[in-house]
């Protein structure tokens, strides 16, 4: 019986503390569920496309979990779930003469094709909550909205574009280089 009670209460403490570190995140626990590969591809971009290093790390997160093989349901395909469509409008916007769809499995192609777009959609709504809104739901459904006077009508979209927001703090906060878009000395 005391056998019992000890391996229950022993139970009970490893839950708590399982429990607490997972409310408290501290930044080791954070950065084992919200890891950053391609770091160096994130900070490039970001840098040359003027965009937050951290919204981009949460982007890619949100969408892929930094799985560059991720295939969406929809045909979305690599880091930043980028639809083949909209990849091969980027590639000839920008100069890309030979886009092939294997392209957006590459980690450098595709955050770089995805940082462009993140880019061209805030310079287009001029604020980050929107320009979310339609990397999520689509140009054409936050011009509607907009048009409207509707805010982001899908309950889906609101919720992604929150979880985002919620990522980029929290990946601003655990990783130090995602602060100033820089490596520290």
């Amino acid at each position: 019986m005391k056998r019992l009670v000890g391996l229950g209460l022993a139970a009970a403490v490893l839950l708590g503390g399982f429990a607490y570190v997972h409310f408290v995140q501290p930044g080791w626990w954070a950065r084992l569920w919200h890891p950053l590969p391609y770091e160096a591809i994130v900070l490039g971009h970001a840098a040359n496309y003027d965009l937050d290093p951290a919204l981009l790390a949460a982007v890619i997160y949100q969408e892929s979990r930094f799985r560059p093989r991720a295939r969406s349901n929809s045909g979305a395909l690599g880091l930043m779930q980028l639809m083949p469509k909209t990849a091969q409008g980027i590639a000839d916007h920008t100069g890309g003469t030979r886009f092939q769809l294997s392209d957006l499995y590459d980690p450098e192609i595709n955050v770089r094709y995805g940082a462009w777009y993140l880019r061209h959609l805030l310079n287009k709504y001029g604020n980050e909550r929107l320009a979310l809104a339609a990397y999520n739901a689509g140009q054409q459904n936050v011009d509607h909205w907009q048009a409207s006077g509707e805010g982001i009508a899908f309950p889906e979209t609101r919720a992604y574009v929150d979880q985002v927001e919620r990522l980029k703090r929290l990946y601003r906060r655990i990783y130090p280089v995602l602060r100033t878009g820089t490596k520290p000395s």
